[in-house]
């Protein structure tokens, strides 16, 4: 791309001068990368309700749960393996070829649905290597961003709001498809999404995209070295940061304790009380939300980002506080909207501060353990939620995990390294 030669973003490891702040965000890489970005995610988006109705309806709610099952496992178990390829080959070739990969397998079970009803150990394949494909695909995603914009802000809180967006449309679009054509047409669209994010990324050719990057201000050792060598690197380069695994330690509490069994505790509940058009609004809702933080983002620029996202998650506590407490409708949509506008807040802090705080070299690994611990944490609260509930109501679960939020927020603030992380890394 021409525009790649013209607009090349500053080391990350660079005190951002002035001029980044003014930096045009929709320059052409930019633009491919948000385009494939968007498009993948709507079809993310599209799948858990796919595989809730189509599936479930063929293989009843345990089957749906195992095929939702194996692409969470297949995906927590080989996400280190595929932040060290895309280490050592590059985050856009990995991305570009997850995406070929899920193109065959949605195709494979567009097909399949289209043909009558898919056999079981089908769903459960292509979900497992669908999972794969995606522990290969998101280690990289944290490393593009750098390369494609020069103000990585900007871009992740863009990203952010494409990917509430995606949220809101996607599940409804689902919905609408399975009811009117079936799953097959479903499946089909999901596959026709990540073939244009591979032709975008394809596309996609910043100077440094494939290329090792410059040498950052703090070393970094080389890659090529043995899969456990560059496995035990990436564990140093991650452990080395102490605002980094704090953080990764209370979001895995969060994941057991809050973001895991928030889902089918609170569903139950406001769908008990208040009818289940009353949960999907107040996701609806919750979306709107993840826009407005989104927005939010675009605009502040706080000194001390963690400490800023961790004064916003302490107002997510609201969310899981008014189900539990079975607050009217109005009270419980103004909480969605506020627990989604604070953990999308959150998100482009962090996704921002990783970014300009971690060496290029080593980016993607130490993103594939950051993502290793927060989704084996919230698959763990999702496993539990179901036994908790037997041993105590929902309500006085929820209650806990009102509690745990309150309580990780107070941990992020009394921990100086997260507290005290700043906006950009000192030059040199």
């Amino acid at each position: 791309m021409t525009t790649a030669e013209t607009h090349t973003p500053p080391a990350p490891h660079s005190r951002p001068g002035p001029r980044d702040a003014r930096s045009p965000l929709w320059t052409g890489p930019f633009t491919l990368y948000f385009t494939a970005r968007a498009v993948s995610l709507l079809g993310d988006a599209m799948m858990p309700v796919a595989a809730a109705l189509a599936v479930g309806a063929l293989y009843g709610v345990s089957g749906a749960g195992l095929v939702l099952g194996t692409w969470t496992g297949t995906f927590v178990v080989l996400v280190l393996f595929g932040g060290v390829l895309t280490d050592r080959i590059g985050a856009r070739r990995m991305m570009v070829a997850a995406d070929l990969v899920r193109v065959l397998t949605q195709g494979v079970l567009a097909a399949a649905f289209f043909a009558g009803r898919p056999p079981f150990w089908l769903l459960v394949t292509m979900a497992a290597v669908a999972g794969a494909a995606v522990a290969m695909f998101l280690p990289g995603v944290n490393g593009m961003v750098p390369l494609v914009a020069a103000d990585p802000q900007r871009a992740n809180a863009t990203l952010k709001v494409a990917d509430a967006l995606a949220q809101l449309l996607g599940p409804a679009l689902a919905g609408l498809l399975i009811a009117l054509t079936g799953a097959g047409a479903v499946y089909a669209i999901d596959s026709g999404t990540f073939l244009l994010s591979a032709l975008c990324l394809a596309l996609l050719r910043p100077p440094a995209a494939d290329a090792a990057p410059a040498a950052p201000a703090a070393p970094a050792a080389p890659t090529g070295g043995s899969l456990r060598h560059e496995l035990r690197q990436g564990w140093r380069e991650f452990r080395a940061r102490t605002w980094m695994w704090a953080v990764i330690l209370v979001w895995m509490v969060f994941g057991v304790l809050l973001f895991g069994p928030l889902v089918p505790l609170g569903s139950a509940l406001v769908a008990d009380r208040l009818g289940p058009n009353a949960y999907g609004l107040a996701v609806s809702f919750l979306g709107a939300g993840t826009v407005l933080g989104g927005l939010v983002a675009l605009r502040l620029r706080p000194a001390r980002p963690l400490a800023a996202g961790t004064a916003a998650m302490v107002l997510y506590t609201v969310l899981p506080l008014c189900v539990a407490v079975g607050a009217d409708l109005p009270v419980l949509l103004a909480g969605h909207v506020l627990g989604g506008a604070a953990l999308a807040f959150w998100s482009v802090m962090w996704a921002t501060s990783v970014q300009t705080h971690t060496p290029p070299a080593v980016l993607n690994r130490v993103s594939a353990y950051e993502l290793a611990g927060s989704v084996s944490g919230i698959s763990l609260g999702q496993l539990l939620a179901g036994p908790a509930a037997a041993l105590a109501s929902p309500a006085h679960l929820l209650l806990v995990s009102a509690a745990a939020c309150l309580a990780g927020c107070a941990t992020l603030f009394a921990t100086p390294a997260v507290r005290r992380l700043p906006r950009t890394p000192p030059a040199g």
